[in-house]
């Protein structure tokens, strides 16, 4: 265990400790609360006595009477013999009860009221209280019958059981209420005994009752926010994140719960207390009345300490479980970010800056440029984290010091991988630069040897020619890298860091032919210097003889034959640099010639391709524009979409739409995990290599399909964002990430972006005419249009109502669009047509797989450019029972589409002849896949035909025109048919029978004799009736005997 986790498990600790304290005073202030209610309340219910209490067999009028003596009146009562002994016992019991908790050892005083009783009632009235009355009984003053008998019976009755009584309790006769004047004052007796005590039995049950009430509610309540405070005291903390976040709901539920019991209890004292408050001040003679309202104020008063107590225990138990899953997720935080500063460590080691060409340091440049771009990310979501652990520490955490160091860990990862990017990209851009300089140091000596080489003999035989050279030798001179005038020494110190065996070997190459390019400039200075200073004949320059010259030590020279010497120089274009065997160099080779006295150049050019450079300047385009598309993605995810959780933003973002931002912004997340983890990754890969992205588009193909799922959403997410786009959630938000336009623009990216990657194929296919990848490119051109097509037509899908069934059995939508369509109708040996032939219906037409839908467009919805339109779905015509006429006279824009053996007929016109010819091609193509697999299935049900000899199969125009007729019709009829009753009619029925008989026989799998009868039959029949194919009555019987196999397999040619 660490230091950190040391002084963890402290702060832990000493938070548990002030837990625990918070804890004994709850249960304290518990303890005090049970104390006064086992002072206040009494063993006896009124729900136990109630029924006799409201009888009024007893009760406490209040009055008192000497030293403080409790009055317990016995009224009048025809009943009181048939109260059985153990009711009458808990009626005293409770009645004593009640002065008792508030002052022991009192003492009390019997009123027994037997005014119209008779002695025998008095004297088993006596014998039950003797029984029964558990207090301190000072004296039972009994009121005599008033009647002369009765009395006198009673006088006499009662002086012969004085004794008995008097041994038992002291019992006074009275004869009338005078006497009880004596013994109890005037102000403590009730109206019925004369005296002036107000007392209301009603109320009086009414205040005990809410007293008692009131007193079991607290006690509930105490034992409650004990058993609570325990159950948090002996909660053990959950390791999982989840479980601690359920904890915290359920403590904060049943806190709120308590509280508003606490507060319901509390409001029921108060009132209680205003009750006895007004009774109080009605009779400031009743004592009992201000005992109960001290035993009220105690009891809120001790409640109040309780809830604080629990206040106090809670706040700090739900700290703690709250810092306890601050530091849950803040290591997770911190685990999930340590493991991505390892991989790009681990990225950054791997990475090798050791480059021999200016092209691999490039590359490798590039490489490490993507890694810090990523270590940047990464390095600005760490300082998030390190943040957020100083936010928690400056909270007082109880885990600070673990905090702390998870921050310094985490900075030291940052720095350490920060460090060693910085110090590979010094290198490079070392290695980088000294390989620019040795570049440039070898271009001017090929710059110079070619120069010496294109100055013509005869040019400078003049004393102007030979000034005009020298100058362009000077300015030669001139323009020389400084890398050549440092030295060997210089530039090897300069560049010591980064030399490699094979690096230094090239500079010592390089200024090894800068000292022959410079021995070649002085002697070609030195000839040039002579002939300007005096006119001599001209002469012919020669090169210094072959014995004479360093060959050893200069690359430049190179021997062929025994007589002459080869100069060879492989050059750069200008402006460009790149290595001596680049394939697209300038090549010159000086040719001396010692016998002929002569020089001559040969060169040839082979400069750049302009159209290559614009395919990178289009293909760097396309890399930036999705790498910022990239980015934008993930600052609305971030900057928005994660917001909704962030709950210092709540209170401005309404609930409904956090529960409705998949709606917002679709299928968003997993379009950004696509083109931040796939495809900007396989769009770099394309950067040297732009024909190669045309691969790249068809590879992902599939996945850009979830673009539709985006745009279908698009109008329920535009919906949502016109009710909340004034949210102050939204403006919160666009401040933060310091956005000009609003969240609408950026929802927009995704179909902008899908818009402007087939412009960029466009611009790649016009620089890649005959080039490698150049059908790749055209195919990712016609995959992307498709896609944007689909994502049309998806569109239009969706506004479609009325449709009962499932419409994702019909397929893909293939085409949709708008036309003017005429529809007729044939029902037996009659033709009907609708009233409005001649006025054209307007229908929206949805072509999919298996089904074409005829819908009619509703009005539009909306205001503005918010309007949406919506199609009601009309007819739909499976595409097994459907055939087409492509030309109708009268109209290059009709056509006809026949249904269910033209019982119904569609003359539809299209707005162009294009579109017209679109929509039959698509239809054409429909059928035509249709008869394929009507034949393959004819195969497989009828494999007898594979051993007949039938005549070879129509072509794949015939079996076109076999599903798709080409007559011209003006009205939908077809031509005349012959006379029902003829000859010729009645042997064209015969032949077409004799046909289909013979199909049913092949379909029935005949074989041996009959086959060959069955051929013979077949070459005998099939002459008449391709004759007869185009009469209308044989259609008409074909359509009879199967329609679609008519249309969907062709008669056999002859």
């Amino acid at each position: 265990m660490g230091p950190a986790s040391l002084q963890e498990d402290r702060e832990l600790r000493k938070e548990s400790k002030e837990e625990m304290e918070s804890y004994r005073c709850l249960l304290q202030a518990g303890s005090q609360l049970e104390s006064t209610l086992q002072q206040v309340t009494v063993p006896v219910s009124m729900k136990e006595v109630g029924g006799y209490i409201e009888k009024q067999v007893a009760y406490l009028s209040g009055g008192r009477g000497e030293d403080s003596s409790v009055i317990i009146t016995l009224p009048e009562c025809s009943a009181f013999s048939d109260i059985p002994e153990e009711a009458l016992t808990k009626v005293f019991t409770y009645l004593t009860l009640i002065p008792r908790t508030r002052q022991p050892g009192v003492k009390f005083i019997i009123i027994l009221d037997r005014r119209l009783d008779t002695w025998a009632s008095i004297k088993t009235a006596l014998a039950r209280i003797a029984a029964s009355f558990p207090g301190n009984l000072h004296l039972v003053l009994v009121l005599r019958p008033t009647s002369f008998f009765h009395r006198t019976v009673t006088d006499i009755g009662f002086r012969f059981s004085q004794e008995d009584f008097m041994l038992k309790m002291p019992v006074v006769m009275l004869s009338s209420v005078t006497d009880l004047l004596r013994y109890i004052d005037e102000n403590q007796l009730t109206s019925e005994f004369g005296g002036t005590l107000d007392y209301c039995h009603s109320d009086w049950i009414v205040l005990r009752t809410a007293i008692e009430s009131f007193a079991v509610t607290v006690k509930d309540i105490a034992q409650m926010l004990q058993g609570f405070g325990t159950e948090l005291a002996e909660t053990e903390l959950p390791e999982e994140a989840k479980a601690i976040e359920y904890l915290l709901e359920l403590h904060t539920d049943k806190y709120r719960k308590l509280k508003d019991a606490i507060r319901s209890v509390s409001k029921e004292g108060r009132h209680l207390l205003s009750s006895l408050e007004t009774t109080a001040k009605e009779d400031d003679s009743q004592w009992d009345v201000k005992l109960d309202w001290e035993t009220v104020q105690r009891l809120l008063a001790q409640l109040r300490d309780m809830e604080s107590a629990f206040d106090g225990f809670f706040e700090k138990h739900h700290l703690k479980l709250h810092q306890y899953l601050q530091l849950l997720r803040y290591e997770q935080s911190f685990q999930e970010m340590e493991l991505c500063l390892e991989h790009l460590t681990a990225q950054e080691r791997e990475l090798c800056i050791s480059a021999n060409s200016l092209a691999e340091t490039e590359q490798a440049l590039k490489r490490l440029n993507n890694l810090e771009s990523n270590a940047q990310e990464v390095t600005a979501r760490a300082q998030i984290i390190i943040l957020h652990g100083h936010q928690l520490s400056a909270g007082h955490h109880y885990a600070m010091a673990l905090i702390m160091q998870r921050c310094n860990e985490l900075r030291h990862y940052c720095d350490t991988l920060t460090a060693a990017l910085k110090s590979k990209h010094t290198r490079l851009l070392q290695t980088h630069q000294m390989l620019l300089c040795l570049g440039q140091a070898q271009t001017w000596c090929d710059d110079a040897a070619y120069l010496l080489a294109n100055q013509l003999v005869d040019k400078f035989q003049s004393k102007e020619g030979a000034q005009a050279a020298l100058r362009d030798i000077e300015k030669l001179l001139e323009g020389a890298p400084s890398m050549l005038s440092s030295g060997l020494d210089i530039v090897t110190a300069e560049y010591e860091a980064v030399i490699t065996p094979h690096f230094q070997a090239q500079i010592g190459k390089m200024f090894e032919k800068h000292a022959a390019v410079q021995q070649m400039i002085q002697n070609r200075q030195a000839c040039l210097r002579k002939l300007a200073d005096k006119h001599v004949r001209p002469v012919q320059l020669v090169a210094p003889r072959p014995e004479n010259t360093p060959r050893s030590k200069s690359p430049l020279f190179s021997p062929k034959h025994g007589d002459g010497l080869k100069f060879t120089f492989d050059l750069s274009l200008p402006g460009k640099r790149a290595s001596r065997k680049v394939p697209n160099s300038r090549k010159i080779e000086v040719m001396h010639d010692y016998q002929e006295s002569r020089s001559c150049v040969s060169y040839s050019l082979d400069g750049d391709d302009s159209p290559d450079l614009l395919k990178r300047h289009v293909m760097r385009e396309l890399i930036e524009t999705e790498r910022i598309y990239v980015e934008e993605l993930l600052s609305v995810l971030l900057g928005y979409r994660a917001e909704m959780d962030n709950p210092a933003l709540s209170g401005v973002l309404p609930p409904i739409l956090r529960s409705k931002r998949d709606i917002l912004f679709g299928n968003m997340p997993e379009i950004y995990n696509f083109h931040s983890r796939v495809f900007l990754q396989d769009l770099e890969g394309c950067l040297e290599a732009p024909e190669a992205v045309g691969a790249c588009f068809l590879e992902r193909k599939e996945s850009f399909q979830m673009y539709e799922s985006y745009c279908q959403n698009k109008l329920r997410s535009e919906a949502l964002w016109r009710q909340f786009s004034d949210c102050g959630f939204f403006l919160e938000c666009q401040k933060k990430l310091e956005h000009k336009l609003g969240l609408d623009s950026y929802l927009l990216k995704p179909i902008q972006r899908l818009t402007k990657y087939q412009l960029l194929l466009k611009e790649l296919i016009k620089y890649s005419t005959d080039c490698e990848g150049t059908s790749e490119l055209q195919g990712a051109l016609a995959a992307m249009l498709d896609l944007l097509k689909s994502v049309n037509d998806s569109m239009h899908q969706i506004a479609i109502t009325g449709y009962e069934g499932d419409i994702c059995e019909l397929g893909r939508v293939l085409m949709q669009g708008s036309f003017s369509v005429w529809i007729s109708h044939k029902k037996g040996p009659t033709r009907m047509k609708e009233m409005a032939r001649f006025k054209p219906m307007q229908r929206h037409l949805f072509l999919y797989e298996r089904a074409l839908l005829l819908c009619k467009r509703r009005e539009e919805h909306g205001d503005g450019c918010d309007k949406t339109p919506s199609y009601s779905f009309k007819h739909c015509l499976k595409m097994t029972a459907v055939g087409i006429t492509e030309n109708v006279k009268g109209d290059v824009k009709k056509f006809e589409i026949w249904y269910s053996g033209r019982e119904e007929v569609y003359v539809v016109q299209a707005p162009t002849v294009e579109v017209k010819m679109a929509w039959l091609n698509e239809l054409r193509r429909i059928l035509t896949n249709q008869q394929k697999m009507l034949r393959d299935e004819a195969y497989q049900h009828g494999h007898i035909v594979d051993h007949m000899p039938l005549s070879p199969p129509l072509s794949e125009s015939k079996q076109q025109r076999a599903s798709v007729s080409s007559e011209e019709t003006e009205s939908g009829r077809s031509s005349p048919d012959p006379q029902p009753h003829s000859p010729k009619h009645q042997h064209n029925r015969r032949t077409v029978q004799v046909y289909f008989d013979l199909k049913k026989q092949v379909h029935r799998g005949l074989q041996g004799k009959k086959v060959h009868l069955l051929r013979l039959a077949f070459d005998s029949t099939f002459l008449l009736i391709s004759q007869l194919a185009r009469s209308s009555s044989l259609r008409r019987h074909l359509r009879g005997s199967g329609g679609v196999a008519w249309r969907s397999r062709p008669l056999p040619s002859i």
